[in-house]
């Protein structure tokens, strides 16, 4: 190796004036920036130049050497296999005797690179490396541990599968101990140690639980110790241990015995500290008035249209969908601390220990939920709604008298005890509407009414959620007091800061959707009407508070169906040119670098509510449609790059195909190549949408869908048949081959036994519907056409035909007359062996039904 190398006084001056200029705002010395960066790596030491400025040049100031540093990380990522020998010894060199830089900055950065160079394989080729730091984990100098500790910290997330490999002498093997060693500083020393040691458990714990297992009950009683630590930071860290332990299998095994000392010190982290109080202006009471700060809006993200079927005894499932985290719904301040995650873990913890918990929370319950002080009462309603999910079942003996004293808290003088009595009561919702209504559901409604229109913000946020949470298990429970819930929604309209009315959109979406066409009295729709028309015509074309005002309104069109037409014009007109903005603006993206892109979420939820408005008017949108160029929009939005531009024009596409298949039909040569080529399963959302929209073009076509089979049937099958599809994608992807095959039997049916098996045993579960009823017509049809198609699977097409509660007639004469044919093909013998095989409930539903 050649000796100390050293810079070119000429060549540095002019990379440090590269990486002054870098640091300008202007976008075309940027551009010069880059080009000359790309010329710079021509040379093979433009990189210990780099390294220089980073580690060796401290007459400069920080920002501009650890940018330095993060070109060369760049470079490391690009071209390192490139690097000669020299120059990557020099940067090994270089970062392991600065990464105890007393800047923190400089640190990070040094570990940074370290990482980089170790993900690049390197980890073999840097053998001193790991043994290196941990030596320098010893160090007297506390820079030098901690920047040792973050560098290890991030090898071990990036290459955690190397780290035991015996490729490298399994370096775990002296690391873990090593870590468990560092527990025996003393507790004294910096906060930020005992922060990264937490840290380092918790990442352990993600990728090598195995070799943590046997110093187990030494960590938990570390943890323990730490999770109470002084230095809420270090708590905090701590504490996100028993958020990750509880997801590991072995959870339940390893924490039985800790219970008793973990549960309380989970409980007692779920207090407010006093910084979270001043934080939450908690002595302010009443603050309605008072303007919101737009920083703190959130964006929301928009759920684009699924279609699915409804279930027997329920709504649809929607599988794909994880509820957004429910303990979020409490406050958005400081926005993770030791209270939400203690919460979190105890939410978890609920879920794996079930009612085994109760043992160690019901005891402080009795204590917290009745206490003077409210900090700890409110602490107390926190844990409760935490376990309501896991404990639920154990909890049910206690709720007759907890959630009436949980209504009187609802007008507790302390706002933030009011606020979180919300949200708890919404986590017993669903007990609360499985009660008779006028024991708990009437009072608990009235009650989170007046919460609506709270003088404090955070109350009426927290009210406004957990009411649409009431809502979606109370359904048309909620009819009788529609009025009196109008009332108060159309009053908070006028009452509400900027923030809670998006919330607000969401709690009047929700009730549409739960009541359905019971909203549509001319008293209810001149309620609620008016403001939400006054709203929407403020609003200018870009402004982001129209995504919740167009999904409640898509809500309330497709509850009001007919209901909606005075106000269905200047919305349906708005909606089209919404689309035609956005993909004008698509259009205009020649030079991506200067354009910023159009924000295609306004695309995407007007499209959603013009298939809101298709479903709720049907035939009644027709003239609207004639006399608009929407479905050439359509036809480009259906080619869009984003799959949740084509997931929400292909339901609309659906939609539409239902309302006035006249104005579709024309189209359909250009529109059925698109829709078999998004028929990948990958995107199930796309895929579902495609899949229906298939389903209902063929029943409006009739036999001239003949042409368009070969573009649909062979990817359908596939996707039917595929392991792990979700049960939303198969029932729809059954319901489309069965329409397919009524009105093409001929293409169909010879493919009828590929798939007449999950066929059957996916459309067993869904309701009696008019989707149901064309798809069994459609696998009827095909039988007779194809009757060797499902001998072996037959005992799949008796069950599907069970499930039937009522078919129409002539669909039970189908029915009949396939069991019979087939009970007569076989013989009496063979039949009462056949149906030997049946359970007892189904031999005895099809004899009495259908006389076999």
């Amino acid at each position: 190796m050649e000796c100390q190398w050293k810079p070119d006084e000429q060549g540095l001056q002019q990379i440090l004036q590269l990486l002054k200029e870098s640091q300008s705002p202007d976008t075309s010395t940027q551009r010069s920036v880059q080009q000359k960066l790309e010329q710079l790596n021509q040379y093979p030491d433009f990189n210990n130049y780099l390294i220089f400025v980073l580690t060796k040049l401290k007459t400069e100031d920080e920002p501009t050497r650890s940018l330095s540093g993060l070109i060369l990380k760049n470079n490391v990522k690009s071209h390192y296999q490139n690097f000669p020998n020299g120059v990557s010894d020099f940067i090994k060199n270089e970062c392991l005797q600065n990464i105890g830089d007393s800047s923190p900055l400089i640190r990070a950065t040094v570990g940074i690179l370290i990482t980089t160079i170790a993900s690049k394989g390197e980890l073999q080729n840097w053998p001193e490396l790991l043994p290196k730091l941990c030596l320098l984990l010893d160090s007297e100098d506390y820079n030098t541990c901690e920047g040792a500790f973050g560098a290890l910290q991030k090898i071990c997330e990036d290459s955690a599968e190397i780290l035991d490999s015996d490729m490298l002498d399994r370096p775990l093997n002296v690391m873990i101990p090593k870590f468990l060693q560092f527990f025996k500083h003393n507790s004294d020393e910096e906060p930020e140690v005992r922060k990264n040691v937490c840290r380092a458990l918790v990442m352990l714990l993600e990728v090598r639980l195995d070799r943590l297992l046997p110093h187990m009950h030494n960590i938990i009683e570390y943890m323990l110790q730490r999770t109470q630590d002084q230095d809420e930071n270090v708590a905090l860290e701590a504490c996100e241990f028993w958020l990750t332990l509880a997801e590991q299998p072995v959870c339940k095994e390893v924490l039985s015995g800790h219970l008793p000392k973990l549960i309380p010190v989970l409980v007692n982290g779920m207090k407010y500290s006093e910084i979270d109080i001043i934080l939450l202006k908690g002595d302010v009471e009443e603050d309605e008035a008072i303007p919101d700060n737009e920083q703190d809006i959130r964006s929301r993200f928009h759920r684009s249209r699924t279609v699915a079927q409804q279930h027997e005894g329920g709504d649809s499932i929607e599988e794909e969908e994880d509820d957004e985290d429910d303990l979020d719904d409490d406050e958005t301040i400081s926005d993770w601390n030791l209270r939400k995650c203690s919460a979190a873990a105890l939410d978890v913890l609920a879920n794996v220990f079930r009612d085994d918990l109760l043992l160690h929370i019901l005891p402080l319950l009795k204590e917290l939920l009745f206490h003077q002080e409210w900090l700890i009462k409110e602490s107390g309603i926190l844990v409760l709604g935490a376990i309501a999910e896991g404990c639920m079942q154990g909890m049910i003996p206690y709720l007759p008298e907890l959630i009436p004293h949980l209504v009187q808290c609802l007008s507790d003088k302390k706002a933030l005890v009011r606020s979180i009595t919300c949200w708890t009561l919404s986590r017993y919702a669903h007990w609360v509407v499985s009660q008779p209504p006028d024991i708990y559901l009437k009072p608990l409604m009235t009650e989170l009414l007046k919460r609506i229109l709270d003088s404090n913000k955070r109350v009426q946020e927290a009210a406004c959620s957990a009411f649409a949470t009431l809502e979606e298990e109370a359904c048309t429970e909620l009819v009788p007091y529609l009025a009196f819930i109008l009332d108060t929604l159309v009053f908070a309209f006028s009452k509400y800061q900027h923030k809670n009315l998006l919330i607000l959109y969401d709690a009047i979406g929700t009730l549409a959707d739960s009541v359905g066409h019971h909203l549509n009295k001319p008293e209810y729709i001149q309620m609620l009407m008016p403001p939400l028309i006054q709203k929407w015509n403020q609003l200018k074309d870009e402004d982001k508070d129209l995504f919740p005002l167009l999904e409640c309104l898509s809500s309330v069109a497709t509850a009001l169906q007919s209901g909606f037409l005075p106000y269905c014009e200047p919305v349906y007109q708005r909606c089209v040119n919404l689309v035609q903005k956005t993909l004008a603006q698509a259009l205009h993206q020649s030079q991506p670098e200067f354009y910023e892109a159009p924000d295609k979420d306004f695309m995407i939820v007007a499209l959603d509510l013009l298939s809101g408005l298709a479903e709720g008017l049907g035939g009644n949108i027709e003239q609207l449609v004639a006399r608009s160029n929407i479905l050439t929009l359509m036809y480009q939005c259906m080619q869009d790059k984003m799959p949740e531009v084509r997931q929400s024009s292909f339901a609309l596409l659906g939609d539409l195909t239902k309302a006035c298949f006249q104005h579709v039909k024309p189209c359909i040569a250009n529109f059925m190549p698109i829709l078999g080529t998004n028929l990948n399963p990958e995107l199930i959302s796309v895929c579902n949408n495609a899949t229906w929209a298939i389903g209902e073009i063929s029943i409006q076509m009739g036999s001239e869908m003949q042409p368009y089979v070969p573009m649909v049937l062979q990817q359908l099958v596939e996707i039917i048949n595929r392991p792990n599809t979700p049960k939303t994608l198969l029932e729809n992807t059954a319901i489309t081959i069965g329409r397919l095959g009524y009105v093409c039997p001929q293409e169909v049916a010879p493919m009828l036994q590929q798939f007449i098996r999950p066929w059957c045993t996916s459309l067993r579960n869904i309701r009696d519907n008019e989707e149901k009823d064309s798809a069994f017509r459609g696998i009827c049809t095909m039988i007779t056409v194809n009757p060797g198609g499902v001998v072996q699977d037959f005992i799949f097409f008796c069950d599907a035909v069970a499930s039937w509660i009522n078919p129409k007639d002539d669909l039970r004469e189908m029915f009949y007359k396939i069991l019979h044919g087939f009970k007569n093909q076989v013989g009496d013998e063979n039949w009462r062996r056949f149906s030997d095989q049946f359970p007892l409930a189904l031999k005895e539903r099809l004899a009495a039904f259908y006389g076999v």
